[in-house]
């Protein structure tokens, strides 16, 4: 069976999209929670579970050979491993603008990332964005506002179904979120189809019951 670590379920946004791949895989996985910056937190990142990754998560074992890390690299190994039906869009269209929606949002947003960082216990009072983070915003809705016009038909989410996309964006919804950032009437509908989504009310229970605080992630946003 497969063996996925991640992080706290609180902050962890990769671990999110690497546990949502796993999920939409339909394949079985063990899940194994690693708190992350506790006192045994470099001891552990130098076991061999984390050596390919130099500690980071998520990390995927396939058995005792294959090992993925990074996860959009863990979103294309599912993809080959569950039959190359489930992650992407099955026309060249859709398909191809998902996989570039999926890589801008791995590579980009750094100040959205910065700023605002993955909290999903919390709800802050709104204050107003840096204009690295307004710009940042600005380009996600122009993304979602064209998959959804081109491709998104009458499903609920970026391309019809859950799919790719969808995962990479998740934890950008749970942000927007917990910062109340200002998004467009359009993009409520699809934040609120993400939060609603069996997975994700699973994954926000598991965060809940956690024990684990890390302070430098419990800092509300400050005023510009």
């Amino acid at each position: 069976m497969m063996k996925l670590f991640i992080g706290n379920k609180a902050y962890s946004s990769w671990s999110l999209r690497g546990w949502l791949a796993c999920k939409l895989s339909g394949l079985p996985f063990e899940e194994v929670v690693v708190p992350l910056y506790d006192q045994a937190w470099e001891q552990r990142r130098e076991g061999d579970e984390f050596a390919p990754s130099s500690g980071k998560v998520p990390i995927l074992w396939d058995g005792d050979d294959i090992v993925v890390w990074d996860s959009l690299a863990i979103v294309e190994y599912l993809n080959e491993k569950s039959g190359d039906d489930r992650f992407w869009p099955a026309d060249p269209a859709p398909r191809a603008m998902a996989r570039s929606m999926a890589a801008e949002m791995h590579s980009s947003f750094a100040a959205l990332r910065r700023e605002h960082s993955m909290n999903i216990r919390q709800i802050y009072h709104p204050v107003p964005p840096s204009d690295g983070v307004a710009q940042d915003i600005a380009r996600i809705m122009e993304l979602w506002a064209q998959a959804r016009a081109r491709h998104g038909g009458e499903g609920d989410f970026l391309f019809r179904e859950f799919g790719a996309a969808d995962i990479m964006f998740a934890p950008v919804v749970t942000r927007f979120i917990t910062y109340q950032l200002p998004v467009t009437r359009f993009a409520q509908g699809y934040m609120q189809a993400i939060i609603a989504h069996p997975w994700m009310q699973e994954w926000i229970g598991g965060a809940q019951a956690e024990d684990w605080v890390i302070d430098r992630f419990e800092s509300p946003p400050q005023t510009v």
